[in-house]
């Protein structure tokens, strides 16, 4: 038996975190019982799951969907205020995915949509890291002094940002707006975009275009592809690698025998 948490994202349910808020809501119950308690323990083979209602059962078929989301679309499976959710884009799929990690209501760019518990949990806990790049169109050049800002790390929250890389992409100095490739390694809240406010550059539009090693110019606003065989296994190789070194847990010294 295993944590319920752990038991719908194996299910392709959610993720980790997100299945934790859907018994945090009392929304999951299990042989008929509401479950509230996050150490609740569940065996999906022999007991009887439900979420709002619905049982859910084992998934055979991994999915691995890579979409480019429009803005003016939220990444949530349902939004209260009625809002176009990224799920009506991937319609036709049968099997129950969902989105890994947000993207703005007015960002667009690349997005992956999955029901692989394990990986979308590593992808999003903030310790994984695993880097995405945006390009953000920005009022005024950013200098080599604002370029400098962005990659030692900027204080949002009382707390630094990680090193990031970036880079502007204009070739000419005489450009209204500056472009700015900025590759950042964890995901606060709209992180991006007051990154580049601090440095005094807000942002007019912005869109992502990678996620770790995940990348495609052919992809249009709408459009959506599954990952390949190989892909799938660079992006989890990618998740471990961001793993922290593990600290190592000295065993205390075997007390001395006092000279007799």
């Amino acid at each position: 038996m295993d944590r319920l948490q752990k038991v719908l994202a194996q299910a392709g349910i959610a993720s980790r975190r997100a299945a934790e808020k859907l018994i945090a809501q009392g929304r999951v119950t299990v042989n008929g019982k509401t479950v509230l308690e996050m150490g609740t323990k569940a065996d999906l083979s022999t007991d009887e799951i439900r979420v709002d209602g619905s049982r859910i059962k084992g998934t055979d078929r991994r999915r691995y969907i890579l979409l480019y989301k429009p803005a003016g679309f939220v990444t949530t499976l349902k939004d209260p205020q009625r809002r176009r959710t990224v799920m009506e884009l991937v319609g036709g799929v049968r099997e129950y995915v969902y989105p890994v990690g947000r993207l703005d209501y007015d960002t667009e760019g690349l997005l992956l949509l999955t029901n692989d518990g394990d990986l979308a949990a590593r992808l999003t806990h903030p310790r994984h890291g695993v880097d995405r790049t945006y390009e953000a169109r920005v009022l005024g050049l950013p200098d080599e002094d604002d370029l400098a800002r962005l990659r030692t790390g900027i204080p949002l929250d009382g707390h630094r940002t990680l090193p990031a890389d970036a880079k502007l992409l204009n070739r000419s100095p005489n450009d209204r707006e500056g472009v700015v490739l900025l590759t950042i390694r964890e995901g606060r809240n709209r992180q991006v975009r007051r990154m580049l406010e601090a440095v005094g550059h807000p942002v007019s539009s912005l869109r992502r275009v990678r996620i770790g090693p995940l990348s495609d110019k052919r992809l249009r606003p709408g459009d959506w592809r599954e990952l390949t065989p190989a892909e799938v296994t660079s992006l989890t190789v990618a998740a471990a690698k961001a793993d922290p070194p593990k600290r190592r847990v000295r065993k205390p010294a075997a007390p001395r025998t006092p000279p007799v």
